[in-house]
């Protein structure tokens, strides 16, 4: 069993302290195999928001770490060095990589940085990017869970997000499933949800799966969205399917609960029940 605990959008610098304590406490328990941290760590890309986001990741104990910038981890405000170095922060903090890759023998995940400085939001994909994605998703075996990390979402669940969606994710998904992607995770609306990628790329020809994390320890909560992670479980084997585990942090902010578990299978034609 291989075990990804995916983090989004903790906007170091809006952190709440007990929530904090208590995604440590749950990852301890949980024990990932990789976190995967899918943008926006810092509210404004300060380095002491950076620092704090550091020492947080590495008091989770996991053994590997995915980190893919945001788009408020790009400083805001501060222009010379948003034009000049706008991703200098971020790389003393989590390393030169901008599109990481972890591999094992069960699991393939490819980051993908969809932000740009000269953007303040939106999120972008270009077709280089998606050509190095479906590369590298095409060299995986039989038995990885093939995973995909942007931080803009390829697809949501309400209209007033329609405007977030990661622009180039037509051709993105559509090559990316081809290669046999199995999960893209993203952040940036704070909105928990699974979703068959079929529903909104119908050529997409496979049972793919969009995952979306909340705010993991951010007051900048929605309304309805507590704070949240999500664990994707994967063991392998025929049929092939994960589980999605969306773990909300409690009222009293002392842990994180079980709130609910999709079985997605993976490869066919998924069942028309799925997605929330």
């Amino acid at each position: 069993m291989t075990v990804l605990l995916q983090v989004s959008d903790p906007h170091f610098g809006t952190e709440q302290a007990p929530v904090v304590r208590a995604l440590e406490q749950f990852a301890h328990a949980q024990r990932p195999d990789l976190v995967v941290l899918s943008g926006d760590i810092t509210q404004r890309a300060t380095r002491a928001q950076f620092q704090a986001a550091r020492a947080f990741v590495d008091r989770l104990g996991a053994p590997s770490l995915l980190a893919i910038p945001g788009n408020h981890d790009i400083p805001l405000f501060a222009l010379a060095t948003r034009l000049l170095n706008p991703y200098g922060r971020y790389r003393e903090a989590f390393g030169p990589l901008m599109e990481p890759v972890f591999e094992s023998p069960d699991c393939l995940v490819v980051g993908v940085n969809t932000t740009r400085w000269y953007r303040h939001e939106d999120g972008e994909v270009s077709a280089s990017q998606v050509e190095q994605v479906a590369r590298a998703l095409a060299l995986a075996t039989a038995n990885q869970l093939r995973v995909v990390v942007v931080h803009q979402p390829v697809a949501v669940t309400r209209p007033e997000d329609a405007s977030n969606r990661l622009h180039g994710r037509d051709a993105a998904i559509a090559r990316w499933c081809a290669a046999g992607a199995d999960l893209v995770l993203g952040g940036h609306i704070h909105l928990p949800f699974v979703r068959p990628l079929l529903l909104d790329f119908p050529d997409c020809g496979r049972s793919a799966w969009a995952v979306q994390a909340g705010t993991a320890v951010s007051t900048r909560v929605r309304r309805g969205a507590p704070n949240s992670v999500n664990l994707i479980r994967w063991a392998g084997g025929l049929p092939r399917s994960c589980v999605v585990e969306r773990w909300d942090c409690a009222g009293d902010m002392a842990r994180f609960e079980l709130v609910g578990a999709d079985t997605l299978p993976l490869g066919g034609v998924p069942s028309p029940d799925h997605g929330r």
